[in-house]
């Protein structure tokens, strides 16, 4: 089991191609820039290029973690430790019979998923709560950051 350096590179792109088409005319960008407080001249007096710049080095951190979410082989690799070639043969035996296991596209959405749903709905709810943010806005977030993961979760896992 190796990293898969493409697909995570790949996956990173994911967030900042989303949040065009997400927070973009075509589906929320009223909803947000109202419920979040962003104007127009907020928007022109920002320093794009280093937004995306930064967004996209964030997205790398994201994609090579969530491979540790959607790839269950890396436990099997986590019980074994550093040294993968002094492990026991049944380490071996079970890679062989194990290996591919669950490595596809849908396995991989369904964890990304879960990881919008049980991980980031609730950190970002409870920003939210203490922030007074409304809870239009925590869905519309939501939203796009478990539709994220569950798209890049797909490259991840089903990327061999």
């Amino acid at each position: 089991m190796e990293l898969n350096f493409l697909a995570i590179l790949v996956a990173a792109i994911v967030p900042l191609v989303l949040g065009f088409i997400w927070y973009g005319p075509m589906l929320f960008q009223n909803a947000w820039m109202r419920e979040s407080g962003m104007t127009e001249e907020k928007m022109k007096n920002s320093n794009m290029a280093v937004i995306f710049l930064v967004s996209l080095l964030l997205s790398v951190l994201l994609a090579f973690f969530t491979q540790f979410l959607v790839i269950h082989q890396f436990g099997a690799m986590g019980m074994v430790g550093a040294e993968i070639e002094s492990a026991l043969p049944s380490y071996q035996a079970f890679m062989d019979d194990y290996g591919n296991s669950h490595r596809s596209f849908s396995h991989g959405a369904l964890h990304g998923a879960m990881a919008g749903i049980f991980f980031v709905l609730p950190v970002m709810a409870t920003n939210g709560l203490f922030e007074r943010k409304s809870w239009k806005l925590t869905f519309i977030n939501v939203g796009y950051w478990t539709l994220c993961l569950a798209i890049m979760g797909a490259i991840i896992c089903g990327w061999q």
